[in-house]
């Protein structure tokens, strides 16, 4: 079955997704953006049970366009998985982006509860796991100089205390690490000849990079550069360019802004020299170009944490729209990976369209969508999606 917006911009297809590419015509599309089954039997979703075939994505390679870019999610266990059979369809592995964030839960199994539960014997579960006895035990509580909640004794209230002697040699001990990151495989069809000429011929194989900068602050001696009517700053003295003034280059971490992952970066002094400037005899080399010796280098002012790159939190309950889909993600996110591989007016196509946030974020920004997904619970929740964010 198959749903046309009004304008016949944005196609939905209910379908098997092999089924429905097969039905596609050849080089008809720009740019693919989706977030595919990871092979994890996630919550016991049938569908969950094995990244995608090699089939499935020489497909995505022949309907899309030459140096058209494929952007694919996958779980940390299963990216190898996706990711080779990926280039075995006969795409080239461009590079990896990964989304990062500090809201996920560690699905790990406790060595020493299971040794306890193997010999018929419990633990003590900690005030924090006792239900009714919960506040009542977290008010003989008290927090340590760091503010974390220990009982009477001192005690971790969130960790198992083992009962059995064999079980306490194995305290503290867990079988996963917390998920912190989803990796996006970042790959491309083969180019026609070189890029110059298949972006001239087909519109595809290079990335917004200006339309994806992460925006910096300028600053300097304000005696030593100016503003042009048109905006650039220049040296004074001989009025050579002296610095982009869109903002950092995108790189390929993403994250979600959350004060754990901001943590785990070092605080840093603003760049004054502009970022990724070589020195030489004449002067300095950027990504545009020489620059003459002496000219005034204004960097970014953005002091703080190295992590100063584009950011993303997980979608929330608002932005889930009701979906009954495990795994919605963000728009902001998937805005800005479609902006980074599609121009404006291109076609994004989504296989596993899921919730269809692949499909809001194309029609937010300004490009046409053709969708995919199996299950007719989920068509239902992009219908529901587009019809909210007034799209259809």
């Amino acid at each position: 079955m198959s749903l046309y917006h009004k304008d016949k911009s944005t196609e939905i297809h209910n379908g098997d997704c092999l089924e429905v590419l097969r039905t596609l015509p050849d080089s008809s599309v720009d740019a693919c953006v989706t977030d595919p089954p990871y092979g994890l039997a996630f919550m016991g979703k049938r569908w969950d049970y094995d990244v995608p075939a090699v089939e499935v994505w020489q497909e995505v390679l022949r309907v899309l366009k030459p140096g058209g870019h494929l952007l694919a999610f996958a779980g940390t266990r299963t990216q190898h998985r996706m990711a080779v059979r990926i280039e075995d369809a006969g795409f080239e592995i461009r590079d990896m982006i990964a989304w990062v964030y500090g809201s996920g839960f560690p699905k790990s199994l406790d060595v020493s509860k299971a040794i306890d539960k193997a010999a018929g014997a419990e633990g003590d579960r900690g005030p924090m796991k006792r239900g009714g006895e919960r506040l009542a035990r977290l008010q003989d509580g008290k927090r340590d100089g760091d503010g974390r909640w220990g009982d009477e004794v001192g005690r971790d209230p969130f960790t198992y205390l083992p009962a059995t002697e064999a079980a306490k040699q194995w305290a503290g001990w867990g079988t996963a690490l917390k998920p912190a990151l989803e990796p996006i495989t970042v790959a491309r069809k083969p180019l026609t000849g070189t890029v110059a000429e298949n972006v001239l011929e087909h519109g595809t194989g290079a990335i917004n990079v200006d339309g994806c900068r992460v925006p910096g602050v300028l600053e300097g001696d304000p005696n030593r550069f100016k503003k042009t009517d048109g905006g650039e700053f220049v040296a004074k003295f001989d009025n050579a360019p002296v610095v982009r003034t869109e903002g950092r280059y995108p790189a390929n971490l993403i994250h979600d802004g959350s004060e754990e992952v901001v943590g785990l970066f070092p605080e840093t002094a603003p760049s004054g020299d502009g970022g990724g400037l070589r020195m030489t005899a004449l002067g300095r080399m950027n990504d545009d170009g020489w620059t003459p010796k002496g000219t005034v280098m204004p960097g970014y002012g953005d002091t703080g944490s190295a992590a100063r790159f584009f950011y993303c939190a997980k979608a929330d309950a608002a932005e889930r729209r009701n979906s009954k889909h495990p795994t919605v993600k963000p728009v902001a996110l998937m805005r800005y990976l479609v902006r980074l591989v599609c121009p404006a007016g291109g076609v994004v196509l989504d296989p596993f369209a899921g919730s269809g946030t692949t499909i809001e974020a194309a029609r937010l920004e300004h490009c046409r969508a053709i969708g995919i997904e199996r299950e007719a619970e989920y068509c239902a929740d992009i219908l529901e999606r587009l019809r909210q964010g007034v799209l259809f």
